[in-house]
């Protein structure tokens, strides 16, 4: 038996970082002190396209673009802005924003309900 199942574990990184609301989000975009990351897949970028402006950096390789000690550092991810993390439905993003937040990112968030909700609400896409 598992200690704590992927649900228990959303739920803890949810009470762990802010989850801010789709609007807020929306209002968000083109702000020079914010970088939107997208946590999704490659896969699923290329086939429903992204928030307008957001970085990609797929939940699998997070830690290491997010380090910069690590030759794959990506230096859009930087500790001086605030991070604002979405992915499809809000869970990977929810493990992700803990993971940065662990990792000392001092600004960190995430979409609730992801890139679904966001398309609902009529945020900018490309």
């Amino acid at each position: 038996m598992l200690k704590r199942n992927a649900s228990q574990l959303v739920s803890e990184a949810n009470n762990a970082v802010e989850t801010i609301p789709v609007e807020k989000g929306i209002a968000l975009v083109g702000d020079d002190g914010v970088v939107i990351v997208d946590v999704r897949e490659t896969v699923e970028r290329q086939q429903g396209g992204a928030i307008k402006g957001s970085v990609h950096a797929a939940r699998g390789f997070l830690e290491f673009q997010a380090d910069p000690d690590h030759p794959k550092y990506n230096p859009a991810i930087r500790q001086d802005k605030r991070l604002v993390l979405y992915c499809a439905t809000g869970g990977r993003s929810a493990l992700a924003a803990k993971t940065l937040v662990d990792m000392g990112y001092p600004n960190v968030c995430h979409i609730a309900g992801g890139f679904g909700a966001w398309t609902t609400a009529g945020g900018p896409t490309e």
